[in-house]
């Protein structure tokens, strides 16, 4: 008893005090297999004392001009012993702080890597701190070694602070930590460089290589407005100052992102990198060659699903050209080899239960609702179908459907009376395709410009009336169209030639959906958001906590897309048919891009699929009342803005505490001006005045980034994976009458319908990709979940998400319910694929379900 008292009277007993944390990281070589130079020097280093430091930062006492007062400095222990298992990756080491009373409570810690490799830092964990117990440090981060940084690193406790709320000795951390992101604007970024900046798609064109490559910098202009994408800052081309150059294809996985945001090491999509390499760099020359030699075309539809159930041979040099150069476990992965048949793919979905349902009617409709694009398709208000078109430029475009092409098929209604019925619906990309199909036809590419007309049926499904294909006049644009209309027909020459015509109204939609659906409103139109959140909100921020995980991962899959993909020469354009203007015609489309109108309510009331209607569930009735997207999605809309507004609440009580809120306006006005800094003009911009805008614009933000993201890509190898379903390119015109290629289809009409669509090799190429762009990493995280329990300390918020968790279960039940209906036949439809693409969880590879939080593939 009395050595208590002395010891409390002299300090003894606070200065013996100690608190035990524990620091779980990955330690790099780990993660690099090849790196046990590394591994030797770190421990050499810490041999000689250069060791990994830590200090607490007190969130209660300092000075706010100084910040928090610092801690003494701590180290890992036993580095040297600890090799890390190279299955699970993770190690946990021990770090003993001593206490001292003027530090508090810590709310953030420095630390120094003096190793001479990085690590990645998971978490910081202290126990019973005096006066506050567990206090927790979620960090998710790589420290590289010390003289990489000019600051040492700072991380903070997983506890939320509006910037006024910020404890002052933490103040000038955060906002140093938020000028070390944003960088300076100069220079080359490096790997360890954890800069986040923006810069036009100015590196798309390669005209060092050849004008041949020669790309348009998207973005920065009013013909070419676009997105931004993440700076890199490598220096121009030689040919061009304005282009960028690029890297090598060996170096594509080098590509600069913040070190961050690059894929996660367990992810498959490390494989998924060196897959898609391996496509472009070995795959591609080699297939290239075999075909030239022998330009194989598919004969017959057995000869495509050959691709399924045998495999595709390939001669024994080639196989070897691709052994040698694509690692064994990635052939296994990507390539399934078995013996001599290298290329076979796993059956997609579309024909798993019967061959032939993708080629009907009420298939071919369906997939406008149910499909890998079903954010097409609208009401049809005027008849015949009108052109947007400036007719100055293109003269009369107004379409040449007539009604005596359509009015015995109406189910007994005029024209008239199906309109105002709300029963005549079109999927148009007339308007779209119309100005570049000269250009585009100029190439091998030979199509037109679609517009297909159809039906709502009393049992609730589609039916297609008619399609019309139009090319450019002959005499000049000014002429107008020259359009053909084909209607249904089902026996004879009549039956083939409306395949086709079918075809070619795919070939469109496939185009369409790639660049714009896909890539522009999903990828692209997002990085600006996550580019901007990382250098304008504070880790500490609520709504960087709320936007975070739905930003995973997707700099870096854009950055390889720019890399192997989208780029000039690159996958997509030698696989999509408007080949090299793909991606300056995306930009054209971002043209009308208008944020509050990503909405899924404010998106079916523009295209007229549903109308306003306080009685129905979420304000809105569909008038297609078994459409699978909308139904579905409105539930997933739904969930996803009662969160954000029990999130939004509980930090914000009123509009002037977002008026108020320094960071948010910052990232508002950034992300306007610099981030969709082409759209910075537009007056429908929210104003981030009130509670309310900020909750629209996160749910939109978390819409796009999840399921509408889930909704146009995971059903991509389930349907396109059997290309004769959704044909990406066409190479011929419709047969003329009295032309060889006419007499044809009737003696071998599948013969020139496989002459007509996608070639062999662009098949290949094509769902290769798609196949890979279709998995689900194992790591993935889903909507309703996080990758870590202690992503906040807040009661409110935790409780609002358990919420939003069960809330999404519940929906999942209600999908299988109705896939079960028989009533509701656009749900499973004549190929039986049951509509899962939103239901939320899955689990890993080809599943043709789940939502990522992110667009992460």
């Amino acid at each position: 008893m009395l050595h208590d008292i002395i010891d409390k009277l002299t300090g003894r007993d606070e200065a013996d005090k100690k608190i035990e944390g524990t620091v779980i990281l990955m330690k790099k070589n780990v993660l690099d297999f090849n790196d046990f130079n590394a591994s030797f020097l770190d421990r050499l280093h810490e041999l000689v004392g250069r060791r990994v430091s830590l200090q607490l930062i007190s969130a209660v006492n300092g000075a706010p001009e100084n910040g928090g007062k610092l801690g003494k400095e701590a180290y890992l222990e036993d580095w040297i012993t600890k090799i890390a298992p190279l299955t699970a990756g993770e190690v946990s080491f021990k770090v003993t702080f001593d206490w001292q009373e003027e530090i508090g409570v810590p709310g953030a810690f420095l630390i120094r890597n003096n190793h001479h490799s990085e690590f990645y830092l998971k978490s910081l964990a202290l126990e019973d701190v005096p006066g506050e117990g567990r206090v927790h440090f979620v960090c998710n981060s790589w420290v590289y070694p010390a003289d990489k940084y000019q600051k040492d690193r700072v991380f903070f406790s997983n506890k939320t602070y509006l910037p006024s709320e910020t404890p002052k000795p933490l103040i000038r951390y955060r906002e140093e930590e938020l000028v070390s992101l944003r960088g300076n604007g100069t220079g080359e970024l490096q790997e360890w460089d954890r800069i986040y900046d923006y810069a036009y798609y100015n590196d798309l064109g390669n005209p060092d290589k050849s004008l041949e490559y020669a790309r348009p910098v998207l973005g920065g202009s009013s013909e070419y407005p676009y997105p931004r994408r993440g700076r890199t800052g490598r220096p121009p081309t030689e040919t061009d100052p304005n282009t960028e150059s690029r890297l090598e294809l060996l170096m594509s996985l080098n590509i600069y992102v913040p070190r961050d945001e690059r894929f996660g090491h367990l992810k498959m999509s490390d494989f998924l990198a060196y897959a898609l390499k391996s496509i472009a760099q070995v795959l591609t020359p080699e297939l290239q060659s075999l075909f030239d030699k022998t330009p194989n075309e598919f004969d017959n539809f057995q000869d495509v699903m050959d691709l399924y159930e045998g495999g595709i041979k390939v001669p024994d040099g080639i196989l070897k050209s691709i052994r040698d150069n694509i690692p064994a476990e990635m052939l296994k992965e990507i390539f399934r080899t078995d013996g001599e048949q290298l290329l076979k793919y796993p059956p997609p979905q579309v024909i798993q239960e019967d061959r032939t349902a993708w080629r009907t009617d009420e298939e071919f409709a369906r997939e406008m609702l149910a499909g890998v694009n079903p954010v097409i398709i609208r009401l049809l208000q005027e008849f015949p179908p009108t052109s947007k078109l400036d007719p100055e430029v293109y003269g009369d475009q107004t379409s040449t459907i007539k009604e005596e092409h359509i009015k015995n098929n109406l189910d007994g209604l005029t024209i008239e009376e199906a309109i105002k019925n709300n029963k005549l619906f079109i999927l148009d990309h007339h308007d779209a395709f119309m100005p570049y199909l000269r250009r585009i036809n100029s190439t091998d590419t030979k199509t037109y410009a679609s517009r297909t007309l159809l039906f709502l049926k009393n049992d609730g499904t589609l039916k297609p009336l008619v399609i019309e294909l139009s090319l450019p006049h002959p005499d000049g644009d000014k002429f107008g169209a020259v359009s053909k209309v084909f209607t249904p027909a089902e026996q004879g020459v009549e039956g083939s030639i409306w395949q086709l015509a079918k075809a070619y109204a795919a070939v469109n939609d496939s185009g369409y959906h790639q660049l714009v659906s896909h890539w522009l409103n999903t990828h692209a139109a997002i990085e600006p958001f996550v580019i901007a959140t990382n250098r304008q909100l504070s880790v500490l921020h609520p709504i960087y906590k709320l936007l975070q995980p739905h930003f995973r991962d997707t700099m870096n899959i854009n950055a390889f897309a720019r890399q192997i993909l989208i780029n000039g020469g690159g996958i997509l354009e030698l696989t999509v048919f408007p080949g090299k203007y793909a991606m300056e015609m995306s930009s054209v489309v971002y043209k009308d891009w208008v944020f509050p109108e990503q909405a899924l309510p404010a998106e079916l009331l523009k295209r007229g699929v549903a109308v306003k209607d306080s009685n129905a569930p979420h304000g809105l009735r569909l008038l297609i009342e078994d459409y699978p997207y909308a139904v579905d999605g409105l539930e997933i809309w739904s969930a996803i803005k009662t969160w954000v507004e029990d999130y939004c609440s509980s930090y914000y009580k009123t509009d002037e505490s977002v008026q108020a809120d320094t960071e948010l306006q910052s990232w508002w006005k950034e992300l306007r001006e610099e981030g969709h800094g082409d759209k910075k003009d537009e007056p429908w911009w929210p104003k981030m005045q009130t509670v309310q805008e900020l909750i629209d614009t996160c749910t939109i933000v978390i819409w796009i980034a999840s399921a509408l993201h889930a909704a146009v890509n995971f059903g991509q190898y389930p349907y396109a994976g059997y290309l004769p379903n959704r044909p990406t390119i066409s190479r011929r015109f419709m047969p003329e009458k009295g032309t060889p290629k006419y007499s044809e289809l009737e003696s071998n009409p599948d013969k020139v319908f496989l002459e007509t669509i996608t070639a062999q090799l662009q098949t290949l190429i094509g769902i290769s990709l798609i196949e890979i762009l279709s998995r689900h990493a194992t790591d993935e995280v889903y909507l309703g979940q996080r990758d870590t329990p202690d992503w906040t300390t807040d009661t409110i918020p935790l409780q609002a998400f358990q919420k939003f968790g069960k809330k999404l279960a519940a929906i999942e039940d209600r999908i299988m319910e109705m896939n079960n209906d028989e009533n509701l036949k656009n749900r499973v439809g004549p190929v039986k694929i049951p509509y899962t693409l939103l239901f939320p969880t899955s689990e890993g590879g080809l599943t043709g379900k789940g939502i990522p939080n992110s667009v992460s593939i």
